[in-house]
């Protein structure tokens, strides 16, 4: 089954006076690359959050979020951090001897003051059971929605496989005529000559020249590789790796394939070849 490393989930839950957000996000890595984030008061549970991802998927870099927040109607618990409160006064109250009447600290400025006044998160008991089926169900849909964006990868890729074999057979058709013009090429020069040619010596260099230009291996292996992936993509494990190590083997053997090209047109259809495989590549990279 093909996934695609990109997407975004979002699960929410509703447990007694909170309700749990659950925010998973992912993109391509050449691992799994997890960056998990929770309330203090569930820190207790990041192992177990880790593992069921892990369990989920094998590649991505995924960034996991989990939002506490006071159901709607419900009782706020506001907690005062007293020393700190207590300090910051004090402090004020120096300033203020030092610097003048008003200068002091506010009661508003108190209040925005990180770690003075906090909402009391729910105990770590009352929301373990139902923040990892939360997070299971952020999970389903996080790879509903790569499996998607893989479908129509591999569509995609199966299209430019389409558009390479075209490519090939029309290497494979022009391959006598540039083997002729070859020849006529080289007659043409030697009847310039002043000198009567060597006929055996003449086929020896023909033979040459047709060894040296031949490509039936290069087209071989690319459409061995083609066929491949085909195979590659109804496979129902993670396939990212592979199919980026057959894009290399695609790419090598089209580069054989120009750097051999005595021919406009199968100069032509060579990059042709190399505009598609780039276009599967950038897309293989997104691949799990």
């Amino acid at each position: 089954m093909l996934r695609s490393m990109t997407a975004f989930a979002r699960s929410e839950q509703l447990r007694e006076d909170w309700t749990m957000i659950w925010e998973l996000r992912s993109v391509n890595h050449r691992y799994l690359e997890l960056a998990v984030r929770l309330p203090e008061t569930v820190r207790a549970l990041e192992a177990g959050v880790r593992e069921r991802i892990g369990n989920a998927l094998s590649r991505g870099k995924v960034e996991a979020n989990l939002k506490l927040q006071s159901a709607a109607g419900s009782a706020v618990t506001v907690s005062l951090n007293r020393p700190l409160a207590e300090g910051l006064f004090g402090a004020a109250a120096e300033l203020e001897a030092l610097m003048g009447p008003g200068t002091g600290l506010r009661l508003g400025e108190l209040f925005r003051w990180p770690g003075v006044v906090s909402e009391m998160e729910p105990a770590l008991e009352t929301i373990q059971q139902g923040m990892l089926a939360c997070l299971d169900s952020a999970l389903a849909e996080l790879v509903a929605t790569r499996e998607r964006e893989g479908e129509r990868i591999g569509g995609m890729i199966l299209q430019r496989c389409e558009a390479m074999r075209t490519q090939l057979q029309k290497i494979r058709a022009r391959r006598p005529e540039v083997l002729v013009r070859q020849r006529e090429k080289l007659l043409s020069r030697l009847a310039e000559l002043p000198v009567e040619p060597d006929h055996h010596r003449l086929e020896q260099e023909l033979v040459i020249i047709a060894q040296r230009l031949d490509v039936e291996e290069e087209l071989d292996r690319l459409e061995a590789h083609l066929d491949e992936i085909g195979d590659v993509l109804r496979r129902p494990e993670a396939v990212g790796r592979r199919l980026d190590f057959l894009m290399q083997e695609l790419n090598r053997e089209a580069n054989t394939l120009s750097s051999k090209s005595a021919d406009t047109e199968t100069t032509r259809a060579a990059v042709e070849l190399k505009v598609l495989i780039e276009q599967m590549r950038e897309q293989v990279q997104n691949l799990e």
